[in-house]
């Protein structure tokens, strides 16, 4: 298995590398030149958005969308070279990391108080329209775990104290305040109550509490955590969201709810919801994923299979390794599925697979850097149960 991941792990990073970091989304619709054909109407835009996201074949090229740099890419890029570097030890990792981190602060979005990222391009709903470079706390808190990571390996301040200041943008956010917790808000702008970024907020206020121990970070991470947990289903999931028109339940924000769970658990040592915790565990194992190792994206439904669902299934099993030993081999049999079912031989992931054909769109973050930070991941979670210092199997790609 070791061998399958290595391999894997160097044809996605050499892809990813050799193209800049640079990739499409699949929300970056509205960057063709087709947009100015919608007149800035909501619903033309969302036809055209939709259109160029869930085509199976590729329409970015005829219209003018070009790959753009992603904050969220360059955010698991930087993971899993960390990672990598815990593995390995070896300093290129480290550099790697370092620079996309660097990276990072210049790009944070601006006019706020706090580092805090966002969309390159314009994303409309039914709700209205996101404008590029509107900041949430789903890449903001993704991005400020990458900080911490850096931090916890080489002890400098600057990683810390930029984490500082994302929690600082975190805490101004609008919250839904109930008896039974407080929401932090999905983005800035008006108050969007959603678990997954509730408790993504949540997470990176606690294990930024473990290093500084600012009572307002747990506190509110805290209240947070209480906010969801208060509102589990009796099988132990979650609804995305409250409101009826978030009554679904899917495989990677379920996993996010529980990466979250344990990172605050583990960061505060709050053991208050470790019940919580371990329903949501219990019900993502047994609902998730067939006896092959695919996994499904909705509680009640396989189809589509998204590469996000894999990559997060394989991140969240390799986090939680270390307390439930079934955990590596489910990690190891998400990972040999996809690799072999989801992977193209020039190294790139693809984006879904429906039952009669499949979307072979590559995009940056939603795939090539999910899965580069999730089979790093896995990696260094395969030395650990070896016991030994494995060598590093990227070596050329990394120099």
């Amino acid at each position: 298995m070791r061998t399958l991941v290595e391999h894997s792990l160097r044809s996605v990073q050499k892809w990813v590398e050799s193209r800049a970091y640079k990739g499409y989304d699949p929300g970056d619709g509205l960057t063709s030149y087709l947009r100015s054909l919608t007149c800035g109407n909501i619903f033309a835009e969302r036809v055209l958005q939709q259109l160029v996201w869930k085509s199976p074949v590729n329409l970015r090229r005829l219209i003018g969308v070009v790959p753009l740099e992603s904050t969220k890419g360059r955010g698991f890029m930087a993971w899993g070279y960390l990672h990598l570097h815990e593995a390995f030890r070896d300093h290129s990792y480290l550099q790697k990391a370092v620079a996309c981190l660097e990276w990072l602060d210049q790009a944070r979005e601006t006019g706020h108080v706090g580092h805090c990222w966002g969309n390159h391009f314009d994303f409309t709903t039914r709700t209205g329209r996101m404008k590029a470079h509107t900041p949430t706390v789903v890449w903001s808190g993704l991005i400020g775990q990458a900080f911490l990571e850096a931090y916890e390996q080489t002890c400098e301040s600057r990683f810390l104290e930029i984490a500082e200041s994302i929690c600082e943008w975190i805490l101004n956010l609008p919250r839904e305040v109930t008896a039974r917790g407080s929401c932090l808000s999905y983005t800035a702008a008006h108050q969007s109550s959603v678990h997954n970024s509730n408790l993504l907020g949540a997470g990176m206020l606690a294990r930024t509490w473990k290093h500084r121990q600012k009572a307002e970070y747990r506190g509110v991470a805290r209240d947070a955590v209480k906010y969801s947990c208060s509102r589990q289903l009796p099988d132990g999931s979650l609804w995305y969201g409250e409101e009826e028109k978030f009554h679904w339940v899917d495989n990677f924000h379920t996993a996010y709810n529980l990466d979250s769970l344990k990172r605050y658990t583990d960061s505060t040592g709050d053991e208050s919801f470790r019940g919580n915790l371990e329903r949501g565990y219990a019900y993502f194992k047994k609902v998730f994923f067939e006896p092959s190792g695919r996994p499904r994206y909705y509680h009640n439904s396989t189809f589509s299979v998204d590469i996000q669902c894999a990559a997060q299934a394989i991140d969240t099993f390799s986090f939680f390794a270390d307390e439930d030993p079934e955990a590596l081999p489910m990690a190891e049999k998400v990972a040999r599925w996809t690799i072999e079912n989801m992977q193209d031989p020039s190294g790139y992931f693809y984006y879904r697979k429906y039952p009669l054909l499949t979307s072979r769109t590559p995009y940056f973050h939603w795939g090539q850097a999910t899965m580069f930070k999730a089979l790093a991941h896995l990696l260094l979670k395969i030395g650990s149960r070896a016991g030994v210092q494995i060598d590093s199997p990227v070596l050329e790609l990394a120099s």
